[in-house]
């Protein structure tokens, strides 16, 4: 079944106007100056906070 009326590029664009995407917030790390997300262990040296620090496996583990 066809639609009764076409939808003009206007209507069609402006239903779609809030799908885009944001890209996602970054921070530098304090300890290595990575990028990292907020709130996140940093994936370069595994610091969180200053109480907190993971610890990262290297290749020989």
């Amino acid at each position: 079944m066809l639609p009764v009326k076409k939808m003009s590029r206007t209507r069609k664009l402006t239903r779609r106007s809030h799908h885009a995407l944001t890209a996602s917030n970054t921070v530098s790390c304090p300890m290595c100056g990575q990028s990292k997300r907020p709130h996140a262990a940093c994936e370069n040296c595994g610091f969180v906070n200053a109480k907190v620090q993971l610890k990262r496996k290297t290749k020989e583990e």
